[in-house]
């Protein structure tokens, strides 16, 4: 017999000794455990389950839950039972834990977050519970009694590990639906098996609350917005379990004093969130209550605040709280993808409201300014990302693309008033280099021999200052001559850019602290010096502290009192995500390269 031979039979001794001393359920990652490093923290627990609990976690699948493919956190499942050398996490002696069943209780609740509780198994776990208290009580030592413990604790690790993914980090990688938010590279570095291990394994219910609001954005807006989601839910229940008759279509607009057949439903429809007063029996005309009462909710759901029932206010009253609902959870949702450093940014545009908001450096409101964003056809759709400010460009010019020049300039260039309408429009035409170009013809331009640009000046498209925080898109903010679209309600009306109502305030306030800038010399900068010398061309100004920028996408959004704002999907990006989320786990998530649908140079 040879040494090695010996040597083999020796430790296969040990073995079987060592494992009929130490008990022989857990098998041998029990074994196995004895003599591993235990990199958790919590309270000790039992390894009698630790090989079937390896088994389980070695798989990307666990049948008994409504979601059983979980492939896309299955590793950090197995890091969670690999740290803990594969004890139970969420039972002592047979029975759930206090922690497990605070987590129950999240998993149930996982709606006022704007989460779908089917998600994370709920309306499975009381059974569940059941069938351990059944197995504790028995004393039943069968494996398929220990099949059914490892199976609930194996369960109960990934539900929490997806709604802590989820309340940190949003449920859908933004990529995939064509927006420049980098969640992937966040999720890689989220350690949520520590997380787990550390926060919640041993906490009280108290302190999961307070751990999952730790992961959740920083954000008043964000906080406002989730805490009024159970009163919109419980209207919503309220609307399914007696659904309410629709208001009835107007052919014009009521005003004061005059007829509506339905003054007591629609006095009704505006106590609902809270519009007219709850201890107000309704009015009998159309009178200076109902007014008041509708201009709230006018002034609440971007429509023109004047008081008259015309059919798209009444189209807005008609839409049901669980639209609502939903219009809240994806708000929620977008929230959840922002980086940190994002979740309050000194800039914040959010598209379907048609306005931009500034905060100062700590975080207080400077002011809001309405804008106009792009025009929902014609792939000018403006796109959710997030950004830095970097510099300013003062009375730039305009280089038209050749596909604006196609379009739509040489529809003017016909005949002799061609020239007339590029002299008054102050467009010239150039070469490559920037020499003009004084003999040209029509069939130049679309051919693209030279380029057409419009001068700096109160004309330009682009106005008098525009604001750089470079991206994919090519999309920026900056002044413009049609001053008149700000008197719209729906003001989509852009090739894509972000135009401002007030450019000069908010070149005031970026460049606040900036350099040596004061109200002065930004207003020469923008219109020339006062004595009539020719002002300076295309002047970049670098900030030398970048402003965050959020552009977003927020249909349903709170002020810091609660109040909420609701507006229209006018780009269809609540319907996309809804779509991306009803085709269920696991959702996408991996890294996926945007294709911008803008053109640069055309978003104007």
């Amino acid at each position: 017999m040879t040494r090695r031979t010996i040597c083999s039979l020796l430790a296969a001794v040990a073995l079987v000794s060592l494992l009929s001393l130490g008990g022989c359920r857990g098998g041998f990652k029990a074994l196995w455990a004895k003599f591993h490093h235990r990199r958790s923290k919590t309270k000790e627990n039992t390894t009698d389950y630790a090989s079937t609990l390896a088994n389980m976690t070695g798989s990307k699948t666990l049948s008994v839950m409504r979601w059983p493919n979980y492939s896309d956190f299955q590793p950090q499942v197995q890091q969670f039972y690999d740290g803990r050398n594969y004890e139970l996490a969420w039972t002592r002696n047979g029975l759930p834990t206090d922690s497990a069943i605070a987590l129950i209780q999240l998993f149930d609740d996982a709606a006022d977050k704007g989460l779908t509780p089917g998600d994370y198994d709920a309306g499975r776990w009381q059974q569940r519970v059941q069938r351990l208290e059944q197995i504790h009580k028995t004393h039943d030592d069968s494996d398929q009694a220990a099949a059914v413990v490892a199976q609930f604790d194996v369960a109960m690790t990934v539900a929490l590990t997806r709604y802590l993914s989820d309340i940190h980090l949003g449920r859908i990688n933004p990529q995939s639906l064509n927006f420049d938010i980098d969640v992937p590279s966040r999720r890689e570095k989220f350690d949520v098996a520590d997380l787990i291990d550390d926060d919640f394994v041993d906490a009280d219910a108290n302190d999961i609350d307070a751990a999952v609001k730790k992961l959740e954005p920083q954000s008043p807006m964000y906080d406002a917005t989730e805490a009024a989601l159970p009163k919109y839910i419980a209207l919503a229940k309220e609307q399914s379990a007696n659904p309410p008759q629709p208001l009835p279509g107007v052919d014009k607009p009521v005003d004061k004093g005059g007829a509506y057949p339905a003054i007591a439903a629609l006095w009704a429809r505006l106590q609902l969130e809270g519009d007219a007063p709850d201890d107000t029996a309704a009015p009998t005309t159309y009178n200076s209550e109902v007014v008041k009462a509708l201009k709230l909710y006018q002034e609440r759901n971007g429509l023109q605040v004047d008081g008259r029932l015309g059919q798209g206010t009444v189209d807005a009253l008609n839409v049901p709280m669980s639209r609502r609902v939903q219009q809240i959870d994806d708000s929620l949702e977008r929230w959840r993808w922002l980086p940190e450093n994002f979740v309050q940014p000194r800039v914040m545009v959010n598209l379907p409201e048609f306005m931009v908001r500034a905060y100062d450096e700590d975080h207080t409101l400077a002011f809001e300014m309405k804008v106009v964003d792009g025009e929902a056809k014609g792939n000018h759709d403006t796109p959710m990302f997030v950004r830095s400010m970097r510099y300013m460009i003062f009375r730039p010019y305009w280089n038209l693309p050749i596909s604006i020049i196609k379009k739509e300039l040489v529809n003017h260039l016909h005949g002799a008033a061609g020239t007339a309408y590029m002299q008054k429009n102050d467009y010239v035409v150039t070469t490559g280099n920037g020499t003009l170009v004084p003999n040209w013809t029509v069939n130049d331009l679309v051919h693209g021999r030279y380029m057409v640009r419009q001068l700096p000046g109160p004309k330009n498209s682009l106005g008098l200052v525009k604001f750089m925080f470079p991206n994919e898109y090519d999309v920026y903010m900056h002044s413009t001559p049609e001053m008149n679209l700000f008197g719209l309600t729906r003001r989509d009306r852009s090739h894509g850019c972000i135009r401002l109502n007030d450019a000069e305030k908010m070149a005031d306030w970026v460049l606040d602290g900036q350099g040596d800038w004061d109200e002065d010399s930004i207003h020469e900068a923008m219109y020339g010096p006062g004595d009539g010398t020719d002002p300076v061309n295309n002047k970049q100004v670098g900030l030398k502290t970048p402003l965050t920028v959020n552009i977003t996408y927020l249909t349903a959004n709170a002020d810091e009192d609660g109040t909420m704002h609701f507006f229209n999907d006018i780009y269809g990006y609540d319907q996309q995500l809804e779509a991306a989320l009803a085709k269920g786990r696991p959702y996408e998530q991996a890294t996926i390269k945007i294709n911008p649908k803008l053109t640069p140079g055309e978003t104007e």
